[in-house]
């Protein structure tokens, strides 16, 4: 796809890297129905590879929110509020208990908990709405935004790039220029190795698919989608706060953690062309930071909005 799928099949140290696949996003959604312990309605779901020491947090996420959308019918999913409780094991196994808190004629509401070895590691509450007519109004996307076509990816960033590496190693590289199922194009500039641009609250960050989204059982479309804007959005929403900070992630000693998330779908849009992610930091005090989000199509139409708080640590 463009020029990253060249870049990253290049050979390095570690070996020959794949070609870029959406497959990591999908393979993450997939849900095994189970026997419940806790609630009305259980699945278990495979965290994905990264390399953290814990998982990646827009998986639980997006997990989630497919366990929530297979107990729910006639009605789409509008908001979610999750905090993230404990670290979460990469590639294992991870249990989500759906509680069936009401069912309306408009809304639908549902708790979800998820657990591995034994505690609960994440929890959410998510809206479902069947929808009315009713007046619109819609956030403006940034003016001024380059086209996605005329920056470069995140493999072209790191190969190019002549900026100290610091914590990064081969695996991490791999994984930021081709592991996350999306491309994903910065403004000002990255924040991996070093803090590219201006030192300001504010980012954007083009996101597509490296290829076409498979379907997903239980899922329709639009709700796989629906999830890849819950999945996608936890890997950069911190980025304006560690810009306006000038904390790269590669920076030695620097430590950030998701503690919680929330996300509002206002309509459905193509999840398979360019979105444009436009993030402002909101506040950074006494370890934490604050920042909100908002997705938007190409043509400007307004998808979601995000705010997300995260430990944000510095020696």
């Amino acid at each position: 796809m463009n020029d990253i799928q060249s870049t990253d099949s290049r050979a390095t140290g570690a070996g020959v890297r794949s070609v870029p696949t959406s497959a990591v996003f999908t393979a993450a959604l997939a849900l095994t129905p189970a026997e419940p312990e806790h609630f009305d309605l259980a699945f278990t779901a495979t965290t994905q590879p990264c390399p953290w020491p814990k998982a990646y947090g827009g998986d639980m996420v997006a997990q989630a929110a497919a366990a929530a959308m297979r107990s729910v019918e006639g009605k789409t999913l509008h908001s979610m509020h999750s905090y993230f409780l404990r670290p979460v094991d990469i590639g294992a196994e991870v249990r989500y208990e759906v509680e069936l808190l009401r069912d309306g004629r408009g809304y639908a509401t549902r708790q979800v908990r998820g657990f591995q070895n034994g505690k609960p590691v994440y929890t959410c509450l998510a809206n479902f709405a069947a929808g009315e007519p009713g007046a619109t109004f819609a956030a403006e996307p940034p003016a001024g935004v380059p086209d996605p076509t005329e920056l470069p990816s995140s493999a072209t960033y790191l190969r190019d790039t002549t900026a100290p590496r610091g914590t990064m190693t081969d695996t991490s590289e791999e994984y930021w220029s081709g592991g996350r199922s999306f491309d994903m194009r910065h403004v000002p500039g990255p924040v991996y190795l070093t803090v590219e641009g201006e030192r300001v609250p504010q980012q954007a960050v083009w996101v597509r698919p490296f290829d076409a989204l498979r379907p997903v059982d239980g899922l329709t479309d639009e709700q796989r989608d629906l999830a890849a804007l819950a999945y996608v959005c936890d890997y950069t929403i911190l980025e304006p706060v560690l810009r306006v900070l000038d904390l790269p992630w590669a920076q030695p000693g620097v430590v950030t953690a998701s503690l919680d998330h929330s996300m509002w779908f206002h309509r459905p849009g193509p999840m398979d062309e360019w979105l444009l992610y436009a993030q402002e930091a909101v506040a950074a005090d006494s370890g934490r930071g604050l920042a909100v989000g908002r997705f938007f199509t190409a043509s400007g139409t307004h998808l979601a909005t995000v705010a997300q708080e995260g430990l944000i640590r510095s020696s």
